[in-house]
């Protein structure tokens, strides 16, 4: 495929609550003549918003659960993959990533791998900002502040919520944030489409310029171990670490100069974007499978290696050795009974892979879904409430609820203290059922379902 046959890729970022959904129902809505593949990546253990985008059956590819920059980059590589199998339904892809997300590893798919950089190429970054919260977002979350640094498009929306006088001050703020950018105002994300396809604006060297290590990939795994094994079986032991689990991935044939490193990671990315395989101690671990090893037993946990052919084995492991103490030895049953132990074996070469991106262990989701009818007094009451108390922590809402009485489903959505439920489109044969997202920092759960559901009939 030449360079003008590749599919160009426009990545739409921007904080929660911003409009990045309202201003993809208005691409996919309006007549431009392409057809558009749309991939989402949402935060938390529901995904929403692909009930919320017009037209979702046949374009809208979603990715849930998993913050784009660990894990779901491999499933962003398996998804632009299938996508290439269909490449006769469309000529433009859209990612859409969540708002908590950094644009920067979702860029780097398109520069770091291979096969996608053959098939595709990123054509921009919109980055849309919330006129009325951008001020105290940025001085809330770094993602916010990557987001716009990152953009070759800001589309400074929700303009009509603030004054113009307070539209220039932050347009200022952008600027000196971002001096490359196009800045473009909108009211409820209404701007020409123009604004976001065919850009032809990525610049790879001015993003090198903002972050020198833009092509240093982030990782889901920190630690790599290999050893030289011959034919046998062994023992790899973990003693007591943070966490009850661990999530590992075995290559065979690991190779240790530092290009073969590249390509073993590369691989386990994609491995780890795989659904684990749950292993309680004593059980053999496979090659070439992502694997979650069950620690919650006290002391010593012990899990087996089977080794067909003499190799250099690879352990690609979520946490460092030291955390768990992770040792491997070879199980020898003449040896069991003897007082002599069998030693414990040295790792030919060792890597500790240190991504830049840190979570916020305070910043989290709750998904509330379950069946009945809404009191609407009810709900404006409890959400009158949440907001007065909690507004400042809650980041984004979102959902769709069945109100009493009303043949149209009500969509729900707010940004921090904003709050509004509008009438959607009719139920028809769909079951009526409620299904309600809640993304901010230290979100009390239990109370919050219990307020939610004092609101049904």
């Amino acid at each position: 495929m030449t360079v003008d046959q590749k599919v160009p890729v426009t990545i739409l970022t921007g904080f929660l609550g911003s409009g990045k959904t309202t201003l993809l129902n208005r691409i996919l809505s309006e007549k431009h003549g392409k057809r558009i593949a749309v991939i989402e990546n949402e935060y938390g253990e529901v995904g929403i918003d692909q009930g919320l985008v017009i037209n979702a059956d046949e374009e809208v590819f979603e990715m849930s659960n998993g913050c784009i920059c660990c894990t779901v980059r491999g499933d962003l590589i398996r998804v632009l993959g299938n996508l290439m199998k269909r490449r006769d339904k469309f000529d433009y892809v859209l990612v859409e990533t969540t708002g908590l997300a950094d644009p920067g590893p979702v860029a780097q798919t398109f520069f770091m791998d291979d096969e996608i950089r053959d098939e595709f190429s990123l054509d921009g970054i919109v980055t849309l900002v919330d006129a009325a919260h951008i001020q105290q977002q940025l001085g809330r979350s770094r993602e916010s502040s990557e987001q716009v640094a990152f953009a070759d498009v800001l589309i400074l929306n929700k303009t009509d919520l603030v004054s113009h006088d307070s539209l220039d001050v932050l347009e200022s703020r952008l600027r000196d944030m971002n001096r490359m950018a196009r800045i473009v105002r909108s009211e409820e994300a209404d701007v020409p489409v123009d604004t976001v396809l065919n850009l032809s604006a990525f610049d790879l060297d001015q993003v090198l310029a903002h972050r020198p290590t833009f092509l240093e990939p982030e990782y889901p795994f920190e630690w790599t171990g290999v050893f030289d094994l011959e034919e046998g079986t062994y023992h790899l032991s973990l003693e007591e670490g943070p966490d009850p689990t661990m999530s590992i991935v075995v290559l065979p044939n690991q190779a240790t100069d530092e290009r073969s490193f590249r390509e073993g990671a590369e691989q386990c990315v994609r491995l780890y974007a795989q659904p684990a395989i749950d292993l309680e101690p004593g059980q053999t671990i496979p090659v070439c499978q992502h694997v979650n090893l069950q620690l919650q037993a006290e002391g010593q946990k012990i899990f087996r290696l089977e080794i067909n052919r003499t190799c250099q084995l690879g352990l690609f492991t979520q946490h460092t050795a030291d955390e768990f103490d992770i040792k491997v030895k070879k199980f020898l049953p003449a040896f069991n009974d003897s007082s002599d132990p069998i030693p414990y074996l040295s790792t030919t070469s060792e890597r500790v892979w240190v991504a830049e991106h840190e979570h916020d262990d305070e910043v989290g989701s709750i998904a509330i879904e379950c069946s009945g009818n809404v009191d609407p007094e009810k709900l404006n009451q409890w959400m009158g409430k949440l907001l007065v108390e909690k507004g400042v922590d809650i980041f984004r809402t979102k959902g769709f609820i069945s109100y009493e009485g009303d043949s149209r489903r009500i969509v729900f959505q707010g940004v921090h203290m904003l709050f509004t439920a509008q009438p959607d489109r009719e139920w028809g044969d769909e079951p009526r059922h409620n299904q309600l997202v809640f993304i901010g920092r230290k979100l009390d759960e239990e109370s919050m379902r219990e307020g939610f559901e004092h609101c049904l009939i």
